[in-house]
């Protein structure tokens, strides 16, 4: 089972932090990337941050100076913390995983194969 689920999502006011947790059940070289994606609703989905096995890592312009993304290899397990928050940041996010590819197509939905099943990011006072 390589579906990573995810957890931490929460109501938050703005200028806020929160930490998103990815657990992934198994490390293989069909996971080495795990993103960070989020929806709104009536918007599309739309990729935030991306890190791969060996610590590379990429951000969305709207996540940088902000967002941060992480890993803990031991664990299979991929965090997001995002500080201040915003209401424009209101969505449900996903976490990702797919196989080795270019660095350019890390924020693209279509370049990971397993999702999880999303958790619900809401920022208001």
């Amino acid at each position: 089972q390589e579906h990573p689920a995810e957890s931490g999502g929460s109501l938050v006011p703005p200028g806020g932090s929160l930490r998103l947790s990815c657990a992934a059940s198994v490390d293989t070289y069909s996971t080495s990337i795990k993103g960070w994606f989020r929806q709104a609703p009536g918007k599309e989905r739309e990729g935030v941050a991306a890190i791969h096995r060996d610590g590379r890592t990429i951000y969305a312009d709207s996540a940088k100076g902000r967002f941060t993304i992480s890993q803990d290899t031991a664990k299979n397990t991929v965090y997001l913390q995002m500080n201040s928050l915003k209401p424009e940041d209101t969505a449900m996010y996903y976490c990702a995983a797919g196989p080795p590819q270019y660095i350019r197509n890390w924020l693209l939905a279509r370049s990971f194969a397993y999702w999880g099943q999303g958790t619900q990011v809401t920022v208001s006072s």
